[in-house]
């Protein structure tokens, strides 16, 4: 038995679908006491991965509703678990640490919290390419669209916009902590929309403010001009849409250092060049975040193996040189229909669950 609590929750949180991998260093256990008090730790190893009411809760941990329920809202409040506020009152779930627990600590960050997450990174992504189903995708921009054929509602983002009743525009914490260690990128900060039930969690925490579909829809505008690349929950049913650049975004930054990018992402598109109309001026070179393209004599050449088929490129060629290429149907990523499958897939690879 591991009497520890915050090596209890470390494992709790490991056997949650997205995962907490263990070090060596230790710096995962670092990280939850910076978060966490022994009580809060030890309460969140209660909490299960879907909503429950306080009674319920506090009847498992042996507890008073009422003052549990105090302890669970301020949890809440603090990012550590998961809360929806409904007509009978707020019920609580387990949130995971990443897409979760991290993301909500965009209010909270310090330069030593930084400095840990950033020495922990690199674990989190060893797990997660080992897992063939992702956590988030690639979606173009909607200027690389135009002319193209079919387009399914879920590799299209303003569709993904216009299908959402609620929205709420939260700082990019990747952006936000670079930033606040001098090494920030200088592009938008205000720049993750979250919908739906999400929304409102964000909303009601001070974490982001309500907006309606025009302003995010503008917001998408500017992810385009700045070159910031799409990526939507792993879902057809999606609860966030991230615009993130190569220089910030832990997971573009990470994926950028390997040899093959398309390799670890779910992506529909690639890019092609007409060498005929390439009049060699290089923009396309500037907007790409994976380094995809290069020059080839006078003319841009795309290199597939880094192509993550944005289609920043496409938007701003001003021969028309490049063109956005639907892939193979064989080839074609169908996204779960909502994250519950997305997460019950991931679990299925991690072992989790049969």
């Amino acid at each position: 038995m591991i009497n520890d609590v915050y090596e209890r929750l470390a494992t709790h949180l490991n056997n949650l679908p997205a995962g907490f991998p263990r070090t060596e260093s230790g710096v995962e256990i670092r990280i939850l006491k910076r978060l966490f008090s022994e009580e809060e730790a030890d309460i969140a190893c209660n909490l299960r991965i879907f909503y429950e009411p306080v009674a319920r809760i506090a009847k498992r941990l042996n507890q008073a509703p009422s003052e549990l329920a105090e302890t669970l809202y301020r949890m809440s409040l603090k990012g550590l678990i998961s809360r929806a506020d409904r007509d009978d009152g707020p019920s609580y779930m387990a949130a995971q640490f990443v897409i979760g627990i991290w993301e909500f600590q965009v209010n909270n960050l310090n330069e030593e919290l930084i400095r840990d997450m950033n020495e922990y990174i690199p674990y989190l992504l060893d797990s997660f390419a080992k897992q063939d189903t992702k956590q988030l995708r690639i979606v173009p921009i909607g200027a690389s669209l135009e002319g193209q054929g079919t387009v399914m509602p879920y590799d299209e983002a303003r569709k993904l916009i216009e299908s959402q009743k609620k929205i709420a525009l939260a700082p990019c914490i990747c952006r936000k902590e670079h930033r606040m260690i001098g090494e920030g990128c200088g592009k938008l900060t205000d720049a993750c929309l979250v919908f739906s039930s999400a929304a409102y969690f964000y909303e009601s925490n001070g974490m982001g403010r309500s907006i309606s579909q025009e302003e995010a829809l503008q917001i998408l505008k500017r992810a385009e001009e700045e070159a910031l690349v799409l990526q939507p929950t792993n879902a057809q049913k999606i609860f966030n849409i991230c615009l993130c650049c190569g220089d910030c975004c832990q997971i573009l930054k990470s994926i950028k250092r390997l040899l093959k990018p398309a390799s670890f992402v779910h992506t529909n598109y690639y890019v092609e060049v007409d060498k005929e109309k390439c009049v060699g001026c290089e923009v396309c070179i500037d907007r790409c975040q994976m380094d995809a393209v290069r020059m080839e004599g006078e003319v841009a050449d795309i290199n597939l193996d880094r192509c993550i088929g944005c289609g920043l490129c496409v938007s701003t060629c001003s021969t028309g040189a490049i063109a956005l290429i639907r892939k193979d149907e064989k080839d074609r990523y169908t996204p779960p229909e909502n994250v519950i499958e997305t997460y019950m897939k991931i679990a299925q690879e991690r072992g989790l669950i049969k």
